[in-house]
C-alpha cells in the first residue's frame, strides 16, 4: 500500500513538474513574441511618424552608380572622390567616371583639401596627389588604434579613434600634437564617431551618449548638445549620430542609422528640422554619407550617390546662381527663402 501511494505521489510530482516546465516555456515564448511584435510596432510607428512629419525641402535631380560599395567620399574642384574597397574612383559632378587609382583595403575615410587626398586607415593616414600618386604616410599614435573618421583645418588634422576612445590631433606635417578626451567619456559602440570642422571649432559625435560635442583647436572642451529619444530632434537607437557634415552657413547635418534620417541643427544645438527620412533615403538600417557642395546635397548609400537640390525652404545659405551646378536641371533656382 505504501509503495502504491509512493508511486502515485511520484507520478503526481512528475506531472506537476512537467506542467510547470511547459508553463515556463510557453510564458517565455509569449514574452519573446510579444517583445518582438511590440518592438516592431514601435519601430514602424516611429518611422511612420517621421514620414508624416517630413516634407523635404529637397528634390532629387540626379543619381549615379559608383559600381561598387561606397565607404566614404568627398567633393573638391568639381570632382567627386569616392573611397571603395581597394580603390579611389573619381567622377565629375554629373556622375561621369574620370579615373581611378588603387589603394590598400580597409580604408575608413577620405578627405580632399588643397590638392591633397587624405586617406584614413585603422592605424595610419596616407597622402596622395590629385592624380593618385602616394606622397606621404603618417603612422598612428597609440597601441591598438581604430581610426574611424577625420577632419582638417588650416594647420591640423583631427582623427577619431574608436578603439582608444579619444581624438588624435596632428599638425599638417604629420607630427603628433595631443590626445583629446571627452570630459564625459566617449562611448563609441560601433565605429560611429563622426567629426567635422566649422570655423575652427571641432564638432564630434559621442554616439553612445547621443551627444555632439565641440572643442577648440587646442583640444579644450566647449559644450555639447543632444538627447536620446524617438521624437524629432532626438537621437534614437544605441549609438547616434553616425556622420556629421556642415552646411554653407555653418549649421550641422547629422546622419543616423537604425531608422536612417538626416537632420539639421544649429551650432547652438537648436534642432532645425529633418531634411531626409528613411523613406526618402531608400530605407535600410545603415547611416548614409552626406556632403554639401554649393546648394546641393550629395548622399551616398551602398553603391549609389544621389544629388538633391533646394526647393527654397532649407537652412542652407543661397548662392548667387541658385542651385549651383544644376541650373538646367533644377526647377527651384529662384526665390530662395530661409524661414528656419
Amino acid at each position: 500500500m505504501k509503495e502504491s501511494s509512493k508511486y502515485i505521489m511520484n507520478k503526481f510530482l512528475k506531472i506537476t513538474l512537467n506542467i510547470l516546465i511547459f508553463a515556463l516555456i510557453a510564458g517565455f515564448g509569449y514574452y519573446m513574441i510579444h517583445s518582438i511584435t511590440s518592438e516592431k510596432k514601435i519601430s514602424q510607428s516611429n518611422e511612420e511618424n517621421i514620414k508624416e512629419n517630413v516634407n523635404s525641402p529637397y528634390k532629387k535631380i540626379n543619381s549615379f552608380n559608383a559600381n561598387s560599395h561606397i565607404i566614404s567620399f568627398d567633393i573638391s574642384e568639381n570632382l567627386i572622390y569616392v573611397a571603395q574597397i581597394n580603390k579611389v574612383s573619381v567622377f565629375d559632378l554629373s556622375g561621369n567616371p574620370q579615373f581611378n587609382f588603387k589603394i590598400e583595403a580597409n580604408i575608413r575615410d577620405l578627405r580632399v583639401e588643397n590638392n591633397t587626398i587624405y586617406l584614413l586607415y585603422p592605424a595610419k593616414i596616407e597622402l596622395y596627389t590629385p592624380n593618385g600618386v602616394k606622397i606621404e604616410e603618417w603612422k598612428d599614435c597609440s597601441d591598438n588604434s581604430g581610426y574611424c573618421s577625420f577632419t582638417t583645418t588650416k594647420d591640423y588634422v583631427f582623427v577619431t579613434d574608436a578603439e582608444n576612445k579619444h581624438i588624435v590631433q596632428y599638425d599638417k606635417q604629420g607630427q603628433f600634437m595631443r590626445f583629446i578626451k571627452s570630459p564625459h567619456g566617449f562611448i563609441i559602440p560601433s565605429y560611429t564617431f563622426g567629426i567635422i570642422n566649422i570655423n575652427d571649432t571641432i564638432y564630434c559625435s559621442n554616439s553612445g551618449r547621443h551627444k555632439i560635442e565641440s572643442y577648440t583647436l587646442d583640444g579644450e572642451f566647449i559644450t555639447s548638445f543632444g538627447k536620446i529619444g524617438t521624437e524629432t530632434g532626438a537621437f534614437t537607437g544605441c549609438c547616434n549620430p553616425v556622420y556629421l557634415e556642415k552646411t554653407l552657413d555653418g549649421n550641422i547635418l547629422t546622419s543616423e542609422k537604425g531608422i536612417p534620417r538626416i537632420s539639421c541643427y544649429g551650432r547652438d544645438g537648436k534642432f532645425r528640422g529633418i531634411l531626409f527620412d528613411s523613406h526618402i533615403l531608400g530605407g535600410g538600417t545603415t547611416a548614409y554619407r552626406i556632403k554639401v557642395s554649393e546648394e546641393n546635397i550629395f548622399i551616398a548609400g551602398k553603391n549609389t550617390i544621389s544629388v538633391y537640390c533646394s526647393s527654397g525652404k532649407i537652412p542652407l545659405a543661397p548662392t548667387a546662381n541658385g542651385c549651383a551646378g544644376c541650373e538646367k536641371q533644377c526647377p527651384f533656382n529662384a526665390n530662395h527663402s530661409l524661414p528656419l
